[in-house]
């Protein structure tokens, strides 16, 4: 397991032309607008203000890499789903998705944020069959997890996994839930 004690914003880039060769694994954090990907990053890696959060939807406009332990890339890249942007704004994005995701030589797999409180929406699964046609790994971890009663995690938990076909890693950014699980899927 990765033990994280270094850890450093490198750049935001507006597009993969822009983003710079690191020669490290990169690990991509996917997820609508607003599922906690900056809490996600804070969480793991013991600060509380490197990635900023945001209760507005899609404040997560260009790709964020950060470095961890000289050892690995994160890249926080734009939300899909509800944002209030132009419809062009968020084509954009999209764009700006895909291509990381295809064409990103040093991307291990794709860590897709999935928010426990709801279904699985829509454009979740739209993406995860989108990855799964492209062969990209993924690891599906559900957000959030600390809203939802005990009684009924089990059964939210179930629904992604089974509407996914994937195992879900259940995770809270308040409580720390689900970070060690986290940290030792990570190359490095």
């Amino acid at each position: 397991m990765i033990k994280v004690t270094r850890v450093e914003f490198l750049i935001s880039c507006p597009s993969l032309k822009k983003c710079p060769e690191y020669n490290l694994p990169e690990i991509a954090l996917i997820g609508r607008s607003n599922v906690g990907k900056s809490s996600f990053i804070n969480t793991l890696v013991n600060r509380k203000n490197l990635a900023r959060t945001s209760n507005t939807p899609g404040k997560t406009r260009l790709i964020n890499l950060y470095k961890v332990q000289d050892r690995l890339i994160i890249a926080d890249l734009p939300g899909y789903g509800y944002a209030r942007v132009s419809k062009k704004e968020k084509e954009s994005w999209a764009k700006t998705l895909e291509d990381y995701l295809l064409n990103r030589k040093t991307l291990k797999y794709v860590i897709q944020l999935i928010d426990a409180r709801h279904e699985v929406q829509k454009n979740d699964l739209q993406m995860r069959e989108w990855l799964d046609y492209y062969k990209i790994s993924a690891v599906t971890v559900a957000t959030k997890i600390d809203t939802i009663s005990k009684n009924k995690l089990p059964a939210a938990l179930k629904q992604i996994s089974e509407t996914l076909s994937s195992e879900v890693i259940g995770f809270s950014a308040k409580t720390g839930f689900g970070k060690e699980k986290i940290l030792k899927l990570l190359p490095g």
